[in-house]
């Protein structure tokens, strides 16, 4: 890979912007600060442009990719091997991908897994999703561990295209960034729908829920499936509604409980049509279990505060510890926001926080039976730490029916 940083202004005099690509690339990262990454363009031909940032993950590439609360940024992998596994229809957790983009250190492998439907580089295209390879990703990556998550725009050109890199230094400079914007609304449902499928088993795939003991409406800001299937396996029918659904949507189902999904986005957007129905979901004593963004706001519901951090926690190694228990997880994450600890109200009780930079990563409600984690039980990166809290909400749930 080349990686080139053109004088703009010389190459604006020139043909407008446009550059012939280095021998070999036909696609190329263009940060916000004019900064260009040249590579190898895969999927589909197009232009990508969203929040840079990274994940450390060494597997789940096709989880990543269709995690709705990936909307909105392009995804760089430090893991080099992307596509050794193939792909298959049981390892997405939407139904289109969510992330914009991907970028790569190396070709994508060929599959060598015994449940390879597909091959990455197909399915990216089949997607229309844009991605490139050969970029010096521990560069990128430490650029943006220094400086944070730039914006930028990622373009893999059909032939032997010219690459106009100002006009896409223009375009990765105008996009306003995650700030004030609310994704959920793009990837949450958009009708109420029942789940009753429960986690996967060796050579028996997927189960179904026959006999649940309680009922979960699970508000989608943009849901994982995986965590759907974590609460039919904890025995539990699930109904699942938009992010959009006002109380009275939510209260006619008469739940035991309610969940608030993961999704993407800046929690105060969304808030300002979520938090009044969180409210009034306090003040009638409904359990509440909340992830990643269902977590930040149950916080702003309780009077919290949340902001934007300069990195976000993306990956599968990321250490947490229960303060009530004082045990250590290795838990999976994936956000850009954070509930601001300082600012949590004298009854609510912080449970978990992470070892790597102090950041809330979890808290209860005294006297009130609801409470929320910053990161993803259901992903299993331990490889089952975080299952408890699957159980924990199956006892509020019980505790709350006495």
């Amino acid at each position: 890979m080349v990686d080139l940083t053109p004088d703009l202004e010389a190459v604006a005099r020139r043909d407008l912007g446009q550059v012939r690509p280095p021998a070999g690339c036909n696609a190329a990262l263009v940060l916000e600060d004019g900064a260009t990454f040249w590579g190898q363009g895969i999927g589909a031909t197009g232009v990508a442009i969203g929040e840079i940032c990274f994940n450390t993950s060494i597997t789940g590439y096709q989880e990543i990719m269709t995690d709705p609360s990936y909307a909105g940024q392009i995804v760089t992998f430090t893991f080099p091997h992307i596509g050794n596994v193939g792909v298959n229809r049981e390892d997405i957790e939407s139904v289109a991908p969510a992330a914009r983009g991907c970028i790569l250190r190396a070709p994508i492998t060929e599959p060598a897994n015994w449940r390879a439907a597909g091959h990455f580089a197909a399915w990216l295209t089949s997607n229309d999703r844009v991605g490139i390879t050969g970029v010096d990703t521990r560069r990128l990556t430490r650029r943006i561990r220094d400086g944070g998550a730039p914006k930028g725009v990622l373009i893999h050109a059909p032939g032997e295209a010219l690459i106009d890199v100002t006009a896409l230094r223009f375009m990765a400079d105008r996009w306003p960034g995650l700030e004030g914007m609310d994704l959920a609304q793009e990837v949450m449902c958009q009708q109420t729908y029942a789940w009753d499928e429960t986690t996967w088993a060796l050579e028996q795939g997927y189960g179904r829920q026959c006999a649940p003991r309680y009922h979960v409406v699970a508000v989608d800001y943009g849901a994982k499936r995986n965590i759907l299937r974590c609460l039919a396996a904890s025995g539990c029918r699930v109904t699942v509604v938009p992010g959009t659904a006002d109380l009275d949507d939510i209260v006619r189902h008469q739940p035991d409980g309610v969940f608030l999904s993961n999704g993407p986005g800046d929690p105060a957007a969304t808030g300002a049509y979520a938090v009044p129905v969180i409210r009034g979901l306090l003040e009638r004593g409904t359990p509440i279990f909340g992830i990643c963004l269902g977590h930040q706001l149950l916080a702003l519901a309780l009077g919290a505060k949340t902001y934007k951090l300069r990195l976000g926690h993306r990956g599968a190694n990321q250490p947490v510890k229960n303060l009530e228990t004082g045990r250590v997880e290795i838990t999976s994450q994936n956000h850009g926001f954070a509930v601001d600890r300082k600012t949590l109200p004298a009854h609510v009780i912080e449970t978990h926080i992470s070892l790597f930079d102090g950041t809330n990563e979890g808290f209860r409600v005294d006297g009130l039976p609801a409470f929320a984690v910053q990161y993803h039980p259901e992903a299993s990166p331990g490889p089952q730490d975080s299952h408890y809290l699957f159980d924990q909400f199956v006892r509020v749930m019980t505790s709350q029916r006495r």
